[in-house]
């Protein structure tokens, strides 16, 4: 029971794209703290993590999944909008940070959701 909760993919991957979410949170602050130094790019975690998060969780490879790590560089899609070429936008911070939220909490309760069945398990009898 614990090996078979512990050791999917599923879980791997809820734990992966937990830590992602961790590490946007840190990028959204960097942002937001940099909102008004000059040729400042905007961060965010590595578009390539969800495709290589969602390839690794569809091969079932429990190993492949775990040796990922999302990584944070620099967002190419965002454009400066001013002359000073800083490329972060006040709103658009805002609403990633609503956005990562929502994901966080989702993300916290797929992994208590499999922990309950576990306490279930150890004390129904």
């Amino acid at each position: 029971m614990i090996d078979g909760l512990f050791a999917s993919a599923n879980y791997q991957g809820v734990k992966k794209m937990l830590d992602a979410t961790v590490l946007r949170q840190e990028a959204i602050a960097s942002n937001l703290a940099n909102i008004e130094t000059p040729n400042y790019k905007r961060v965010d975690v590595s578009p390539a993590f969800a495709s290589e998060l969602s390839k690794a969780i569809q091969s079932g490879g429990v190993k492949s999944v775990q040796q990922l790590k999302p990584t944070i560089s620099v967002d190419d899609m965002a454009v400066a909008q001013n002359r000073d070429g800083n490329s972060v936008q006040l709103e658009k911070e805002l609403t990633y940070l609503q956005k990562n939220m929502v994901a966080h909490k989702l993300q916290t309760q797929m992994i208590t959701g499999s922990l309950s069945k576990l306490r279930s398990a150890i004390t129904t009898r």
